[in-house]
């Protein structure tokens, strides 16, 4: 395997009103590696993960999986190989119950049903679900919803997991959780999110969207070190953090 195992050459976006969301981006990715992708609302963060799933059809640009190119062809392919993981876990859950929404997908993608059935089971119990299977997701907290939501993308054995913003709407308990689950995963991130902390815990680089474009690519704690980046991009650490956590 290559060691960019994502490459995005030339990335631009713009919807039907005539909004620019991506200009020219350029983006390598290497095999197991973490990703934040950070910036203020508005920046093109949702638009630039909703292309790795093929979500927004033809490109202008062009991206390659494992040397496979975003084509009508191969998207399929394509979709099984990234899993992403929305915002709001209600986008992705509804099926009576817990187990049968995390099958739904590797059913879907062709799997046999003794690896359905066993890939669902080892995706409930990495996101520590498990006792949860006959439980119906609408009477879950939104903490476990989302932690279905994303055993329902690794029950499909994703090589890239996407995530926007899983951090949001959680309590403190819910999101240590989480970053705990997530850390533990054997598979490439690639975190969109506010909450800058969790990407220095869970990303060893992040990239800064602003405007559309690509505006640092560095070591997660270099960036967030950077007052000038920082305040160029309406980035801001959470108050006292700075002094605890980053202090030289």
């Amino acid at each position: 395997m290559s060691d960019n195992y994502l490459n995005i050459n030339n990335l631009s976006f713009e919807y039907p009103d005539g909004h620019e969301a991506l200009k020219n981006i350029n983006l390598n990715l290497s095999n197991g590696e973490r990703l934040g992708v950070l910036g203020p609302n508005g920046a093109g963060k949702t638009t630039l993960i909703l292309h790795l799933n093929g979500i927004l059809g033809e490109l202008k640009g062009n991206i390659q999986l494992n040397q496979v190119s975003y084509t009508e062809d191969n998207i399929s392919k394509i979709r099984k190989s990234v899993g992403l993981v929305f915002q709001d876990p209600d986008d992705q859950l509804f099926m009576p119950t817990v187990l049968e929404d995390v099958m739904f997908g590797p059913k879907n993608f062709g799997f046999s049903e003794e690896q359905v059935e066993a890939n669902s089971m080892k995706a409930l119990e990495q996101v520590r679900m498990l006792e949860f299977i006959d439980k119906p997701p609408h009477h879950l907290s939104f903490g476990q919803k989302r932690k279905i939501a994303i055993a329902s993308v690794l029950a499909s054995e994703p090589e890239l997991l996407v995530l926007d913003e899983p951090s949001s709407n959680l309590d403190p308990a819910s999101r240590r959780e989480l970053i705990d689950i997530l850390k533990n995963l054997k598979v490439s991130i690639i975190l969109v999110t506010h909450d800058l902390p969790m990407a220095l815990e869970i990303c060893n680089r992040s990239i800064i969207l602003n405007n559309g474009q690509i505006t640092a690519d560095a070591d997660t704690y270099k960036i967030l070190k950077d007052s000038k980046v920082m305040e160029e991009n309406r980035l801001e650490l959470p108050f006292g953090f700075a002094l605890h956590h980053l202090e030289e």
